[in-house]
């Protein structure tokens, strides 16, 4: 395995460890804080299978001509992992960790199997990826498509950029607190995300992201 695979693989060993050693009352808590983000995400997905399913599936797995999912690594946040252990039966969390550790394949993600992506919830930075066909094509030309989109846009980062109180730092702070380390914990390690944070650090804004429709 390269370092990346490696990550990945620790990243979710990590996190289902300590989920197991986690109390139910801790569990709960975690279900609770991400129940906006879910919902959020439920939205998210039915707009994508509506709108752009038909052209994802004749450009990613037939034509192979897009960008997403076609490159060996992509970024996962911490929060992601956290979110479908979570959420996922073990013998998914299973599957994503036996895919990790397959040889690589420099055409296609580790994640995409013989029927789709592994995960159970996208990582966020996938969900939100669109390429440039979709963009002109489905999102663009229409204004109804292209106004959602926007408040989509708005909606993922108010989970996930350090501005505010976001649910993503939330995540990674709470397996800092149990002694986890891993590069997926991106706002806590990458200097511009840290400075974000930091600056944000003296408001008052309270934990509440935008998840109006």
């Amino acid at each position: 395995m390269n370092s990346y695979q490696k990550e990945q693989l620790e990243a979710l060993a990590m996190v289902r460890s300590r989920l197991r050693q986690m109390k139910p009352a801790g569990v709960d808590q975690l279900n609770a804080s991400m129940g906006p983000y879910l919902e959020f995400r439920s939205r998210l997905e039915r707009f994508t299978q509506t709108h752009m399913a038909g052209h994802c599936t004749r450009s990613c797995f037939q034509s192979r001509t897009s960008a997403c999912c076609s490159r060996d690594g992509i970024i996962t946040f911490w929060a992601d992992v956290v979110i479908n252990a979570v959420c996922a039966t073990p013998e998914r969390m299973d599957l994503m960790a036996s895919s990790i550790q397959q040889p690589l394949r420099a055409e296609k993600c580790i994640y995409l199997g013989e029927t789709g992506c592994v995960w159970k919830i996208r990582p966020l930075v996938c969900a939100m990826f669109v390429c440039d066909a979709i963009q002109a094509d489905v999102i663009d030309a229409d204004a109804r498509r292209s106004a959602q989109w926007r408040r989509f846009t708005a909606q993922a980062k108010s989970f996930r950029w350090p501005d505010r109180p976001v649910l993503f730092d939330q995540l990674e702070m709470i397996f800092l607190d149990l002694g986890c380390r891993s590069p997926l914990m991106y706002i806590n390690n990458s200097p511009g995300l840290m400075r974000v944070k930091q600056k944000a650090a003296g408001s008052k804004a309270k934990f509440s992201p935008d998840h109006t429709p």
